[in-house]
């Protein structure tokens, strides 16, 4: 803006004020873009394809260079992963054999869960894991109940005859080992947040994503083929260790549907940390959550934007520079007015 604004002291023509404010325009949304950019789900820079499972699902099998393994009725496709069909009692899982060493991830998830089981005359769920152990069926969604780690479920038939809840229902539960999920409650008892999400049956897409960075975690749904993320668990205070393995798994009982993953993709996320973090031995971290704060003191983010990382680089450069187009946008229009009235004046001497 030199060439604009070196104009003796000020701009001195409607023309030369316009130019700057183009100018400005320009420069503004060329910096919005860029930052833009570094929030916007799915950069592919930052996807860790080892912990990814994409169509066509090369890297899927039993042998030695699989990057995920499978197990039960899961059924693998061109197009899906099937972790159940739509019969009775059946379980699957699919999961990741490169354990993950990141401290700050995100994981987007595609699902489908989809049956000839009318309203609730279908089940059980699926169940998605950040935990030390893999490939253990179980009681919990085709898992076992004692894990170590992170399981966000997507519950689809009510046990419970509480009715303070719709179903289908997505909840997040952090275990050391040591709580069993109750089935017979819908997991209320150690659930650390959850909400109510229309999943089945849709004709349209549908997304869930889960975010772990600082001590704080993020799940959020897209399932109203708007193109939005749409907050669910939103809380502070969770420990989670690196080392753990991702995966996902489905049962079906009485009720049944079909279970289909579409895709699980996990980005990194680019996040400072302090001197004492990083020295910290992170595999050694035991799973926990600190309860200290409300999950609605831990929001930071009112904009909705999910894949935002803390104030740094271009967003950071992007608020110094509004603040400075302002100063000098606010100084220029002062400066003209006050040149007019100069002029204004003069005439009537």
């Amino acid at each position: 803006f030199v060439h604009i604004f070196s104009l003796r002291g000020g701009l001195s023509t409607m023309g030369g004020f316009r130019a700057f404010l183009r100018a400005a325009l320009v420069f503004l949304t060329v910096e919005l873009y860029l930052v833009c950019c570094d929030i916007t789900d799915g950069n592919a820079e930052h996807l860790k394809r080892e912990h990814s499972l994409m169509k066509p699902y090369q890297g899927v099998g039993s042998s030695p260079t699989s990057q995920w393994d499978f197990w039960g009725s899961t059924l693998v496709t061109s197009s899906y992963v099937r972790l159940t069909p739509d019969e009775r009692s059946k379980q699957g899982s699919i999961w990741n054999t490169v354990p993950c060493y990141l401290k700050d991830w995100e994981m987007h998830v595609q699902f489908k869960v989809h049956g000839s089981g009318k309203k609730n005359l279908h089940g059980d769920g699926i169940a998605l894991w950040y935990t030390k152990d893999r490939l253990h069926p179980g009681p919990v969604f085709s898992n076992k109940a004692l894990f170590h780690g992170l399981a966000v479920f997507i519950d689809t038939y009510s046990n419970d005859d509480a009715t303070d809840r719709s179903f289908p229902y997505i909840s997040a539960m952090v275990n050391n080992g040591s709580v069993n999920y109750d089935h017979g409650r819908d997991g209320r008892s150690s659930e650390l947040g959850g909400c109510s999400a229309e999943i089945r049956n849709r004709e349209h897409d549908t997304y869930l994503a889960i975010r772990y960075s600082k001590g704080r975690l993020t799940v959020m749904v897209d399932v109203d083929d708007k193109n939005e993320w749409k907050e669910c668990i939103d809380i502070g205070g969770v420990r989670l260790p690196t080392g753990y393995f991702f995966g996902a798994s489905a049962a079906t009982g009485d009720l049944s549907d079909n279970h289909d993953i579409i895709s699980m993709k996990l980005y990194q996320l680019m996040v400072e940390h302090t001197p004492e973090e990083e020295n910290l031995d992170w595999t050694k971290i035991e799973p926990s959550v600190s309860l200290l704060k409300s999950p609605k003191d831990n929001i930071d983010d009112p904009t909705g934007n999910f894949r935002g990382t803390p104030l740094t680089g271009w967003k950071v450069f992007l608020l110094l520079l509004c603040a400075l187009l302002g100063i000098v946008v606010c100084g220029v229009v002062g400066a003209v007015v006050f040149q007019k009235r100069q002029e204004r004046n003069k005439r009537f001497y």
